[in-house]
């Protein structure tokens, strides 16, 4: 298991983000975060790579086992662990250059001097990304010049690229049309044989049609402050979250009642 979760909670300053999070996550499946806004679901998502080390207010507390190691003890190297953790966001965001640039800026920062040896990552990232028989014959033209969902691909593939053990994905999806959704979601389960995935989406039929396990978080108000903290309701299997859940608030936002 490449995640072990034990009582996270986060803070912002003075503000509790989210709080009392456990959870495992399994290697070579697909894990969804759903929740309203607000819930604590890219926080947590963030703290699985240390991104929120780069807010300078951001507290993390509890413990992140990653492997059996404490992914937050001082000996551990932040840079290492996002290598390992590779990240691709809600929006698609190439870098301003070719496409083949963009999967090979990783490969040369990893130390990959000779050509060949990067055109083999370049190709070989793109057929994993389903995306090099659409951008073979172009890969020196600029990948700001490609589709929506085009350009979320060549994220996926540029991660690819640096071989991570996990992907993390935040709404990958919700900037992009029905048919390029459909294409990340075959995507996903493609590569899932080859990494464990992470996905937050507020779209829970995504959830449902491409996730091994589901996490529902939601969140609670301070009557004193009014600031919301967002808590894990609940985890399990996503067949029976969705079928069978638990707990009465999931089945309340499961089922439209709420959210």
């Amino acid at each position: 298991m490449p995640f072990q979760l034990e009582a996270l909670e986060v803070w912002y300053g003075e503000f509790r983000a989210v709080r009392d999070v456990s959870l495992t996550v399994n290697s070579q499946e697909i894990t969804a975060f759903i929740g309203p806004s607000g819930c604590g679901k890219s926080t947590v998502l963030r703290c699985l790579n240390r991104m929120n080390d780069l807010i300078p207010t951001a507290k993390v507390n509890g413990t992140i086992t990653y492997h059996g190691l404490d992914l937050y003890d001082s000996r551990v190297d932040a840079v290492e662990v996002r290598r390992r953790v590779g990240m691709v966001f809600q929006k698609p965001n190439p870098f301003p250059k070719s496409i083949y640039e963009n999967l090979a800026f990783g490969a040369r920062l990893n130390g990959v001097k000779k050509k060949a040896e990067l055109d083999d990552i370049v190709e070989s990232s793109l057929q994993r990304a389903a995306l090099w028989d659409e951008v073979k014959s172009r890969l020196s033209a600029s990948a700001m010049g490609l589709s929506g969902g085009q350009q979320q691909r060549l994220c996926i593939a540029r991660c690819i690229a640096v071989e991570p053990d996990v992907i993390l994905m935040d709404e990958p999806c919700s900037a992009l049309d029905p048919i390029a959704t459909a294409r990340i979601e075959d995507l996903m389960q493609e590569i899932k044989k080859d990494f464990t995935i992470v996905i937050v989406t507020h779209n829970m039929q995504q959830a449902a049609r491409v996730s091994d396990r589901t996490a529902f978080f939601t969140t609670e108000v301070n009557l004193e402050s009014d600031r919301r903290t967002g808590v894990l309701v609940e985890y399990d299997q996503t067949a029976r979250m969705f079928s069978e859940p638990k707990d009465e608030r999931t089945e309340n936002y499961i089922t439209g009642r709420f959210g």
